[in-house]
Parts: C-alpha cells; structure tokens; sequence
C-alpha cells in the first residue's frame, strides 16, 4: 500500500484561463491557482471537467499540469485529470505528471464506447500496472462508462496504486456501499465527491471530501462545510449546503458547460475567457442576462465565509464587494439595453 497521506479535504476542480486568441492564459492560470490557495483550498484538480480537458490538446493539458504544479510549489497536494483517447497514452500522460510532481492523477472510464463492467476492469487494470504514480478513479457515468461498485472493489483489492475514487454521479447509496466495502481492507482509499449538491450529505456519510466546482468560485464556503462536518456540526455543514445549491443549480444551467462557473469567477473579479466551445450571439445575451443571477447569489454569501487576503498577499484579483457587484450589474443591464 502507499505510504502517502489518504486524499481529503475540498480539491478545486479549476478552469483553465484562455485569452482572447483560446490560448492557454498562463499568468491568469498562475494568478487563479494563487488566489485559490490563498483562500484555503485543499487541493487543485487540473484538467478536470470543469477545466475542460477533452478540449485542449494533449500537449496543452501537459501545459497546464505543469503550470499549476510549479505555481503550486508544494503548498497543496495536485490531483491531475490524465485521461486521454486510449490506455496507451492515458499511462503516458500519467507518468508524465508523475514525473511533473502531482500527488496522483484522476482517469475517468473510457468515454464515446460504452464498456461492459469487466471492460472498465481491464482498462484500469492494464493501467495501474504501468504506471508510476498513484491513480484515483473517476465515476461519471453522464459521460463515460460506470464504474460499478463491484470493480471498484476488484480494484482496490488488486492495486495498490488505485488509492481513491472520485465519484460525480450523486448517488449516496452507492458511494456508502463502496466505502463499506473498501475501508476495511484499503484505510488509504480516498473517497471523493464531484457533486456538489450533495456534498455535505457524502461528507457525513464518511466521504474524505470532495472535488467540487463550485470551490473555484466561493473556495471559502465550501472549506467552511467541510470544516463544520469535521467538527461534527451538522447543522452549520447543512445551513451551508442549502447556500451553495442555488449557485451550483445556478451556474450548471447556465449555456455550455461549464460557462456557468466562468461567469462565478467572474462574480469574484476573475475574467478568464470564454471557454472552447463557440457560442451564438442569443448564447451570449443569454450569459450576460444570468450573470446577474450569478452575481447576487454570489453577494449573498455570507460575509463571515468571504475571507479577504492577508496583507503580505498581491493576488491578480481581489474579490468582488456589494458595490462591485451591483457596478457590474448595472453595466450588464446598460449593455442590454443598449
């Protein structure tokens, strides 16, 4: 088993910064990672989802790895998404990071073709065997082949370098019955929840954390509902819940994915683009229009869980205040108008 301190806590699944070219922004990324760090994150989670992996390149998700691990210098652990077309170049991008500096990476099941349940087994199998770092898995079944409980168990029993599961489908029970399952034999197995509306209910469950989108716009509310679960006040934890899931429900449905969530760091003073895929002109009124949303919900956050920078700190952004916001919400308003 790996000697490594089990994954926990709230790691931030970031997006990915591009200019006005849809380059990678490299001073944004640096200045994004700063910014989360400094407001308590526990972990970054490049190429994730929400960082848009299946849209770069594969050496730009090299890039981006290799910025966040090196702005990060060590101050948190980096889980890198590494899943790529085939297994092939999944277990080269996995020692690529591994050799970069990432506590682990994170390899979601392979997508487009559907797998059988023994599939899935030999992928990860063939992969755990070849690789040189530590491996989390990654259920998401909207997106990819499920990953049933039964393999996860196969897994973990067999490979040692499969340390953790992050689990994206919301299914309480079924992430209950893994850890029943799995604690016994594997006390160094993460468990890890990508969903963020229930993620108070997985962390009392006995989940280690989560990786949770809505981190990389309020970090600071989230780490409270963490920190509250771990000091057993749960009703604090759940108070904090029903604050984030008009957010997330906010931001998810808001255009392409994950647009919804740029337009929440936009709510926190960081423009870091539009994302890769085009949207129309009704796309765009129809984002400008629900920033707006966006930004009160982000307003109404509690004051006490929008903690401000240290003095010794410069990020590149600083958060938005009340009357920030509204500044923004009036421009949006004259631009419709207009």
């Amino acid at each position: 088993m790996t000697q490594a301190a089990r994954i926990s806590g709230i790691l931030t699944p970031n997006i990915t910064p591009v200019d006005a070219s849809g380059r990678v922004d490299e001073g944004k990324l640096r200045g994004y990672v700063d910014w989360l760090i400094e407001r308590g994150v526990d972990g970054l989670y490049p190429n994730g989802s929400t960082g848009e992996f299946v849209r770069f390149t594969a050496d730009e998700r090299r890039k981006i790895v290799k910025i966040v691990v090196d702005q990060t210098r060590g101050r948190v652990p980096v889980l890198a998404g590494a899943a790529e077309a085939n297994a092939s170049e999944t277990i080269d991008a996995c020692n690529a990071y591994g050799d970069m500096g990432v506590r682990a990476v994170a390899i979601v099941a392979p997508f487009y073709y559907r797998l059988s349940s023994e599939g899935v087994y030999a992928y990860f199998r063939e992969i755990a065997r070849a690789v040189r770092v530590d491996v989390t898995l990654y259920n998401i079944p909207l997106f990819a082949s499920p990953i049933d409980v039964s393999t996860v168990v196969r897994l973990a029993s067999e490979f040692p370098r499969i340390i953790g599961i992050k689990d994206s489908s919301g299914d309480l029970p079924n992430m209950m019955r893994m850890m029943a399952a799995i604690r016994p034999m594997r006390d160094d197995f993460s468990f890890l929840t990508g969903w963020d509306p229930s993620l108070a209910l997985m962390l009392i469950a006995g989940a280690d954390g989560g990786t949770n989108a809505t981190s990389g716009v309020v970090p600071e509310l989230t780490r409270a509902l963490h920190r509250a679960v771990l000091a057993g006040k749960i009703d604090d934890a759940m108070r904090l819940q029903y604050q984030l899931i008009p957010l997330f429900d906010t931001m998810i449905g808001l255009g392409e994915f994950p647009e919804g969530f740029r337009a929440g760091a936009r709510s926190r003073g960081w423009d870091l683009g539009l994302g890769r895929v085009p949207v129309s002109e009704d796309q765009r009124q129809q984002i400008a229009v629900m920033q707006n949303r966006i930004d009160h919900l982000v307003a109404g956050v509690q004051a006490e869980y929008i903690s401000q920078p240290s003095a010794a700190a410069k990020p590149a952004a600083q958060p938005c205040s009340p009357e920030a916001i509204d500044q923004i919400v009036r421009r949006v308003l004259a631009q419709l108008n207009g």
